[in-house]
């Protein structure tokens, strides 16, 4: 079967609303569900599909090898499938799409889904399963994967039917992509992808009734939130994922720019205020600046957007409630609204959509905000800025500081667009501390599920969609070994991403909370056995690079960048008992902070 590039064109129109055959409606082309499945991904405008195969998808990668128009990219495990198309997903907006055969390739799988869930990534991921007669009788390679991922998926489908396979997969990327974004399984026995069916092209429209999530906010609730926005003497902008997830960081900035109000982003927002905004008074949360946290207390009027004040970010809810305050919230999601706190003004719509309503609203309203209360509100703030929570013995040059290896690598790729991928640890909370994020969507990191090992397979899978930007993976000697099979992918696919370890020999995290909590009793948190991670990149067809004094940081990253067709990998060795500060210990309130180790 020949899936020409007219066929797709003619697929794509269907898409856009024109009805397409690429047979005549009396003779319709018959087609396995394999070839349907490469059709409607075709119909969809997908790109690269991550993957790897196994015997219950041999019938769809038979028809992926006679098609060329999508790029199929062969992992080397299928956790790292679904991770690689996360990162393509969260850098570019569009539906990231992974492929895995039945039992152990959806069990591996699993852990990229949810953690694609916790963060509403919008993907497909496309599972093989057995033979529909077999289902339920324990066949070789057999797994109950809508049972397993119905937890962590916005929905899934099994699909015993080949004439439903298209209609199932336009349902399947809508919901991927419309309301609250997230991942959608579809799960395809072996005998449907062989069956055939009539094809008439693909769907130009979704009906489902139970699904309509709401993008118009309320009108009356917009004007009651503006009320109270310029009423405000101590008012506060709190954004998270929800504004990049969105595409509603320029709404937001003009929104900041006319009010003149402070700003503060969570983990998974940053970049929608640029970094280098006077408004930005940092992240927040468990990891965040003194004068986001001491701003999120003692507002009296905040503004929530697209954010779920989860327990990294305020702490305890009964400290965060002490204190007085009026709360608007705007989510596309009505449950993420009063879940945890209780808020005054909510509003459920498109973020975008309500702030550029909010704007409107504004610029026709001739009452502005009290500049006197707001002077006094950022002298305030000015004052806990003067604190300089995210200090470091930046003069001590007998070891290489973290902390200065990522303000080293934001000073040389400050006028380039760069992303930044991370693992989960201590060097994500310092790339999110001290890399001043201009844009959105170059910050890419699990937030919800906290995954590691995912740095490696979100920067290959945005190098792919992104070839001519610079993509950095901050990682960590422990996290990086969980998915550095893939190093291997990244020379089969040109890959060239640059991997900045930030290597102290320990679980750096689980030390410091170690440290801080269990008296440094050191349980299972220092690796005694540590591959040569040079030896180890050249072994993969990479540059490999040791860097063990601070004076050779700046030219390291500067030889790497050089090397604009390399992977290089470089294993920074990096003072093991740096702790990251500030830090607000579990159970505490969000100013209950510790500022550095005067305060342990």
């Amino acid at each position: 079967m020949e899936i020409s590039k007219a066929e797709l064109t003619s697929a794509a129109a269907a898409t856009a609303g024109t009805p397409s055959h690429p047979a005549s409606a009396s003779t319709p082309q018959d087609l396995r569900g394999a070839e349907v499945l490469v059709k409607s991904l075709q119909a969809e405008g997908v790109k690269y599909v991550w993957g790897y195969p196994g015997g219950a998808v041999l019938h769809i990668y038979d028809a992926f090898y006679k098609q060329d128009t999508i790029q199929h990219v062969l992992v080397r495990h299928e956790q790292a499938a679904v991770h690689a198309a996360d990162g393509y997903a969260r850098a570019t907006g569009d539906v990231g799409v992974a492929l895995v055969t039945s039992g152990p390739g959806v069990t591996n799988a699993v852990t990229g889904i949810a953690t694609a869930y916790m963060d509403s990534i919008p993907m497909v991921i496309i599972t093989g399963q057995v033979p529909v007669a077999a289902i339920g009788l324990d066949a070789f390679q057999e797994c109950d994967t809508v049972g397993i991922t119905r937890p962590i998926v916005k929905h899934n489908f099994l699909v015993k039917d080949v004439r439903q396979l298209a209609d199932v997969l336009k349902k399947a990327f809508h919901i991927a992509r419309s309301g609250r974004p997230g991942p959608v399984v579809v799960d395809i026995p072996k005998d449907v992808s062989f069956n055939k069916t009539p094809w008439t092209g693909y769907p130009d429209k979704v009906e489902m009734r139970s699904y309509n999530p709401v993008r118009k906010g309320h009108g009356g609730q917009i004007r009651k939130a503006l009320q109270l926005l310029l009423a405000a003497k101590r008012p506060y902008i709190y954004t998270g994922g929800g504004v990049v997830l969105g595409n509603a960081t320029q709404e937001l900035r003009q929104l900041a720019d006319l009010l003149g109000y402070p700003c503060t982003n969570t983990l998974m927002g940053l970049g929608s205020i640029s970094g280098h905004d006077p408004k930005f008074l940092g992240m927040l949360g468990m990891h965040g600046t003194l004068e986001a946290n001491n701003a999120m207390q003692n507002c009296d009027v905040l503004l929530a957007v697209g954010a779920r004040f989860d327990d990294r970010v305020i702490g305890n809810p009964k400290h965060f409630a002490q204190n007085e305050r009026k709360i608007i919230h705007v989510d596309i999601d009505p449950s993420s609204i009063s879940k945890r706190v209780k808020v005054d003004i909510p509003i459920v719509g498109d973020v975008r959509e309500v702030l550029a309503e909010l704007i409107a609203m504004l610029k026709e309203s001739p009452v502005r905000p009290d500049k006197d209360a707001l002077g006094a509100w950022w002298e305030q703030i000015d004052a806990w800025r003067k604190r300089d929570c995210l200090r470091y013995d930046r003069k001590n040059q007998d070891v290489i500081k973290p902390q200065y290896v990522i303000e080293t690598l934001a000073a040389l790729t400050k006028d380039v667009d760069t992303y930044i991928t991370s693992d989960v640890g201590q060097h994500q909370m310092w790339a999110a501390q001290y890399f001043k994020f201009a844009e959105p969507r170059r910050w890419i990191n699990s937030g919800g599920l906290g995954t590691m090992g995912v740095g490696i397979p979100y920067a290959m899978g945005i190098k792919l969609a992104r070839p001519d930007s610079e993509v950095y993976c901050v990682t960590g000697e422990g996290s990086v070994q969980m998915c550095i099979q893939e190093l291997s992918t990244c020379l089969q696919y040109k890959t060239p991403i640059k991997v900045v370890s930030l290597n102290n020999r320990y679980l750096g995290m689980v030390r410091q909370w170690q440290q801080l909590d269990y008296e440094g009793r050191y349980s299972h948190s220092y690796m005694d056995a540590l591959p040569d991670f040079v030896k180890l990149a050249e072994a993969y067809g990479h540059v490999g690079m040791l860097i063990e004094h601070a004076r050779d940081v700046e030219p390291a990253l500067r030889e790497a960048r050089k090397l604009k067709d390399r992977t290089v990998f470089m294993d920074f060795r990096t003072d093991p008992t740096e702790n990251v500060f500030p830090m607000v210990k579990a159970g505490k309130g969000i100013t209950e902070m510790l500022l550095g180790s005067e305060d342990l």
